[in-house]
């Protein structure tokens, strides 16, 4: 764990347990495994991804690189096993768009609408905050309403529509762009 893990115990309104115990750090190398396998979860499953296929393990150093110098974040149980992965990434590489970061996030589907997105979110923002990150993006397929619902409960707002502009498996989808200031 870093300096700066979180652990947090969540429960819900009947004294269930919402969520399992979970720490939030920065992505480290040790997630190759577990995030790439996550992340192909939704690849294979859902237009929460893009790829047409499963992407070999070595695609978790695109992540890293697109993420440098960037917030991420990587929730695991008690027992060390993901649960979820989040970053920020640059929205474009010229200063003027300096304060301006586009995020990315993944959650075991089994974890989804329990509260931890918007968690994620919550710290990712906070980091991003803190470097001066001032707008996040978010790019969300049309063909994804659940992602849609999360992001406006969570304070985003429809600011571009690009049409038809994706394909998967032969399905045309448009990129909705939404927008949170923060």
């Amino acid at each position: 764990m870093t300096s700066d893990a979180q652990t947090n115990h969540d429960t819900a309104d009947d004294g269930v347990s919402a969520l399992p115990e979970y720490s939030m750090r920065p992505i480290e190398a040790g997630d190759q495994k577990a995030v790439i396998d996550l992340f192909n979860y939704y690849v294979e499953n859902t237009f929460a991804a893009y790829p047409e296929q499963t992407v070999p393990y070595e695609f978790f150093d695109f992540f890293l690189a697109i993420a440098k110098d960037y917030p991420s974040v990587a929730v695991e149980d008690a027992d060390g096993r993901l649960l979820g992965f989040g970053m920020l990434r640059p929205h474009s590489p010229i200063p003027a768009f300096a304060h301006t970061a586009e995020i990315t996030y993944f959650i075991d589907p089994a974890l989804t609408g329990k509260g931890l997105g918007s968690r994620m979110l919550g710290h990712l923002a906070q980091d991003g905050a803190k470097k001066g990150i001032t707008c996040i993006l978010a790019g969300i397929s049309s063909r994804n309403a659940g992602s849609i619902r999360f992001h406006e409960k969570n304070g985003f707002t429809e600011c571009g529509r690009f049409r038809n502009v994706g394909r998967k498996g032969g399905v045309a989808f448009d990129v909705v762009w939404m927008q949170k200031e923060i």
